[in-house]
Formats: C-alpha cells, sequence, structure tokens
C-alpha cells in the first residue's frame, strides 16, 4: 500500500510539471548529466561512422563488403558485453572506459588515414581502418551507446522523467543529425583531422564522465533522490 500511494503521488505531481519546471537550479546538475551525454554521445562521431563505415572501408583500400559483413556479426556480441559489464563495472567507470576506447579508436582511425601515404605504411592503412572502426562499434556499444539513456532515467526524479526524456531525446537526435549530415564533408576535407576531433570529443567524456557523473549502480530511484545520499549534490 505504501508504495501504491507513493506511485500515485508521483503521478499526480508529474500531471503539473511543465518543461519550464526542469530549468530549475535544483535540477541543474541532472540537466547538465544528461544533456551532455547525450550531446557527447553523437559528438564522439558515432552515428557518422556508422552510417558511413562503407565509404571509410573504401577510402582506406579496405574491402567494404568484408568489414560491414564482419560489423554486422557483432552486433549481437557486442551487446550482450555491454549488458555483462554494465552490472559488474558500474555505469561511471564503464562509460569512462568506453570513452578511451573510443578516443583510441579514433586516434588509431586518423593514423591509419595520415600514413595512407607514406612509403612503407601504405599495406598497413586497410587493416588499420577496420581494426579502428571495428573498435569503435564494439566500444561504443559497450558503454557510451547505451549508458546515458541508463544514467538519464535514474537521476531525473520520478515527476520529472518525461520532460527530462522528451528534452535529451531531442538533443540526441539533433546532434545525431548534424553530425551525419557533416560527417560526409569532414571526410573529404581531411579523414585524419575526422578521426582527430572526434579523439578529443572522447577524450573529454571521460573528463566529464569523471567530474560530474555519479555512481548509481545498485541504488534504487528513490536512494539516488535521497538528499543525505549524495549523489546528486
Amino acid at each position: 500500500m505504501k508504495e501504491t500511494r507513493e506511485i500515485m503521488i508521483c503521478v499526480e505531481a508529474t500531471a503539473n510539471v511543465s518543461m519550464g519546471s526542469l530549468f530549475k537550479k535544483k535540477y541543474t546538475r541532472q540537466l547538465t548529466i544528461g544533456v551532455g551525454l547525450m550531446l557527447l554521445q553523437q559528438l564522439s562521431g558515432s552515428a557518422g561512422i556508422s552510417y558511413y563505415a562503407g565509404s571509410i572501408f573504401e577510402l582506406a583500400g579496405f574491402p567494404s563488403r568484408i568489414g560491414m559483413t564482419v560489423l554486422s556479426m557483432v552486433v549481437v556480441p557486442k551487446a550482450i558485453l555491454g549488458l555483462i559489464l554494465v552490472e559488474r563495472w558500474g555505469r561511471r567507470p564503464l562509460l569512462m572506459v568506453s570513452a578511451l576506447g573510443l578516443c583510441l579508436s579514433c586516434i588509431f582511425l586518423a593514423l591509419s588515414f595520415g600514413l595512407k601515404g607514406v612509403t612503407g605504411f601504405v599495406n598497413f592503412t586497410p587493416t588499420m581502418a577496420f581494426i579502428g572502426v571495428l573498435t569503435f562499434n564494439m566500444m561504443f556499444a559497450a558503454g557510451l551507446g547505451a549508458l546515458p539513456w541508463i544514467i538519464m532515467s535514474e537521476i531525473f526524479p520520478m515527476n520529472m522523467k518525461a520532460v527530462a526524456g522528451s528534452l535529451v531525446a531531442i538533443t540526441n537526435w539533433f546532434t545525431g543529425w548534424i553530425v551525419s549530415y557533416c560527417f560526409n564533408f569532414m571526410l573529404i576535407w581531411s579523414q585524419s583531422g575526422t578521426f582527430s576531433i572526434f579523439a578529443m570529443i572522447s577524450g573529454l567524456t571521460i573528463l566529464f564522465a569523471w567530474c560530474l557523473v555519479p555512481e548509481t549502480r545498485g541504488l534504487s530511484l528513490e536512494e539516488i533522490q535521497l538528499p543525505h545520499a549524495n549523489i546528486l549534490s
């Protein structure tokens, strides 16, 4: 009965919540974390690398059909990997490890294209690009792909979840559209430069997670919101 009453109170409180309520001072950290993670998730280049993986393989000289086939084969294993690790490692550590993996993968891709015309390294470029794209996809699925959504659903109070979810979803999809639209032009501008930018953003994600993202593993939604728990203070 107690839980039922709490749910009814939350439902009644949600009915009176507007988008403007989300911008109150007491929700500043939650809003920064929720929107920030969605921005960093897309600005890491995930949408562009996923959509243009075939083009990346072709530019690097790696057989596009083989590359795309391998990527499709690891879709399920990489998703299972994320499910296993998130409860063993926790949200915050896995998020930072995932971002580190993305950073290193992008550095690897930048090097592969940077060495493309260098004598003695030409034959390594296709393989390096393939490893870079494969590792990027694996590390993204293991952490940064799903964790921002999980963390967002945990850090906001029950009565704010609907409006918060709407805002972060809009942020995610709009930023993803921008990255997808610009990605091809960026590749034409400079392949190495493109992946270097994404590497820096992934490095920024590590710092963001270290400074702002709380660890919520093993805590109920009520415990996360308790003032004395200092989870979001």
